[in-house]
């Protein structure tokens, strides 16, 4: 069933999302797809989720796009559902996304997990893009993404080489934020995610969030200009009230939860 491709579980305002084919090192299907998008698009207008925790069944994150499509697209006989979600989705969603990359992540489940907002991964976890090696391009914006986070000479190594490098060498280079013994890591990621989920006001999260995928491609004076406007915008939040309040009282913040946009 479509709904068995992505696990869901939600506590403390932290819904962590699991691609569900560990028989496959959870390989990227249009379906698993659509259904992971449409759980990131219902958590968007999810009152009880402040974040999202993205992590993989079994021994792999995700290992690529599965290989039966990518044999069905060589012969010809693909046909998939056009899916109007770019890969880039997650960006798009106001709430922080934390990958929990467990295990195998390569290709296309490579770009998902950069995509999320923030990286942890086991230690031992295999990456690669793998792109190169399969007669491909960097794939979906990661020839934007990789030397922002990484800069240009190790992004196209990365690229070119299509080596697999392991969670470690991820965390000295810049790639993720954390890398943990695997047996911690899911642990250590919902603790975090945890902590802004209490902490944190989800308005500030999303702002920031925004700010921060989007100011990439501005220039100093213009980034600074948008936050003296966001900066002004916030002073007329609740949050910024309880946020001094709880400050001055010396007690949790009760933010209000993050009402979604309405289209």
């Amino acid at each position: 069933m479509t709904e068995e491709l992505v696990l869901t579980d939600l506590a403390d305002g932290v819904l962590v999302l699991t691609f569900n084919r560990p028989d496959r090192l959870n390989a990227w299907t249009d379906e698993m797809g659509r259904r992971y998008f449409d759980l990131l698009e219902e958590a968007e207008q999810d009152l009880d989720v402040r974040v999202i925790v993205v992590t993989g069944a079994g021994k792999g994150f995700c290992a690529g796009a599965d290989f039966q499509t990518l044999t069905a697209i060589q012969t010809g006989e693909y046909v998939g559902e056009p899916e109007k979600r770019p890969h880039t989705y997650p960006v798009s969603i106001n709430k922080p996304i934390i990958a929990a990359v467990n295990g195998a992540c390569a290709g296309l489940g490579m770009v998902h997990a950069l995509v999320c907002d923030l990286v942890f991964t086991a230690a031992d976890a295999k990456w690669t893009t793998a792109f190169a090696r399969r007669g491909l391009i960097a794939e979906y914006g990661m020839a934007w993404v990789l030397p922002k986070l990484i800069g240009q000479a190790r992004a196209l190594d990365l690229l070119m080489s299509g080596r697999t490098f392991t969670g470690v060498e991820a965390a000295r280079m810049g790639l993720v934020l954390r890398a943990v013994p695997g047996e911690q890591l899911l642990a250590e990621t919902l603790a975090y995610a945890r902590d802004l989920a209490t902490n944190s006001s989800p308005s500030s999260m999303a702002v920031i969030k925004r700010q921060v995928w989007s100011d990439w491609d501005k220039g100093l004076e213009d980034s600074r200009d948008a936050a003296e406007r966001l900066m002004t915008e916030s002073f007329g939040r609740p949050d910024f009230a309880e946020g001094v309040a709880s400050f001055l009282e010396r007690r949790p913040p009760e933010f209000p939860p993050l009402r979604a946009p309405t289209s």
